[in-house]
């Protein structure tokens, strides 16, 4: 039986999304299969897809802690993150739109098989993690 890695429990917000984004890269690299340009494997793109779309929410969540600090309640839709974002900041809110539509509809809820749409989505969380 397989041994289950050790989670630590100390990780900031950032961590645990960084963590988020390498699983998803793992997830792409080991399972999905890559051939010109496309992954072969849909299971496996929208299993990373998730993931690396829980990332940037979790990014999202620790933002708005910070920026409303005690007033802050997890927002309940995207578009709650949207609404709450276009107060703080506008980068941050385009970034959202891109992941959205990149990861969470293209590749967890359509299942696209493009390396391209994938990867990008997957730099714009990374460009999300700079905000906290």
């Amino acid at each position: 039986m397989e041994q289950l890695e050790q989670y630590d429990l100390s990780l900031t917000p950032a961590q645990e999304a960084e963590r988020y984004l390498e699983n998803a890269r793992q997830i792409l690299t080991k399972k999905a299969g890559k051939r010109d340009g496309l992954y072969a494997d849909i299971k496996y793109v929208k299993m990373a897809a998730g993931t690396a779309y829980s990332a940037s929410l979790l990014i999202l969540d620790e933002y708005l802690r910070r920026k409303e600090g005690i007033h802050f309640t997890k927002p309940k839709s995207i578009e709650d993150y949207t609404s709450r974002l276009r107060k703080h900041n506008k980068k941050l809110l385009t970034l959202l739109t891109d992941v959205y539509d990149e990861l969470h509809l293209a590749g967890y809820y359509h299942g696209t098989r493009s390396v391209n749409t994938i990867q990008t989505g997957l730099e714009n969380v990374r460009q999300m993690l700079t905000y906290i």
